[in-house]
């Protein structure tokens, strides 16, 4: 293993996640709102500067960053990456393994990928759409009242949601809410409305494993959904994170040949 202080950062729509890597080991890890990062850590000069000793970061020989958007993420001195080869890294990095099935759902993007012996082989995105993404569930969770630990912990018995637009789910929601329809059955209906809104994006993905990473992994009910399509479902352990770690990553399997 190569002995090297790898800072991967991932540049989020809503967060910046940072991931520090010691002799292949994660040793640090802190995520900041996309917009803090941009206003007190950056100043942009054709490429992005951060200043890293006001983030936190002291020192490290390798830097490698993906996220959102070339520019925005085209930091001095590192290596881009895109984000489908980072979060495939990431995965093989967590879990060791390199057959497996990834879907990762963002705050504002769907990504699917499908990795063989250890190489990225097919994908599939969704960065259009609301409906599909984390901004959807916390949308719909303000309105209900309630946090999103709570709204993801219901499954069983949903309500009927048909609107394919997230706006347009919004006042359905309040219609099924006028109704007088349980808090149970309409928090169920909204987890169940994101499933139905990425199983068509799972369609061509079979297999018998599939990995969740990104914020919405944390969805206990969007679990319990997809177990009944895939003979195992894991959540990464550190599902937010995997973006940077896959970053370090790659920076541990090119051996320095970063250029």
């Amino acid at each position: 293993m190569i002995k090297l202080r790898i800072l991967g950062i991932d540049l989020g729509s809503r967060f910046v996640k940072v991931a520090l890597m010691e002799n292949g080991k994660i040793v640090e890890k802190f995520k900041v709102s996309t917009v803090k990062f941009y206003k007190e850590y950056c100043r942009y000069e054709k490429k992005l500067l951060v200043d890293f000793k006001r983030l936190g970061i002291d020192k490290f020989d390798v830097g490698v960053s993906t996220g959102y958007g070339r520019n925005n993420v085209d930091i001095e001195n590192f290596k881009i990456i895109n984000e489908l080869k980072a979060h495939a890294y990431g995965a093989i990095y967590q879990t060791g393994l390199k057959n497996f099935i990834l879907l990762d759902v963002g705050g504002q993007d769907v990504k699917v990928i499908r990795v063989e012996k250890g190489i990225l082989t097919d994908l599939e995105l969704n960065d259009k759409c609301a409906a599909s993404c984390g901004r959807f569930l916390e949308n719909m969770a303000k309105i209900l009242e309630v946090s999103l630990d709570e709204l993801s912990s219901f499954y069983e018995n949903p309500v009927e949601l048909n609107s394919t637009c997230a706006v347009f789910s919004e006042s359905e929601l309040i219609g099924k809410i006028a109704e007088g329809v349980p808090f149970e059955r309409l928090c169920a209906g909204v987890n169940f409305s994101l499933y139905n809104r990425l199983r068509p994006l799972l369609t061509k993905f079979k297999g018998r494993t599939l990995l969740l990473s990104g914020g919405v992994a944390k969805n206990k009910a969007l679990l319990e959904y997809l177990k009944r399509d895939y003979d195992e479902v894991k959540v990464l352990d550190n599902p937010e994170y995997n973006g940077a770690f896959g970053c370090c990553f790659y920076a541990i399997k090119s051996k320095g040949g970063l250029k």
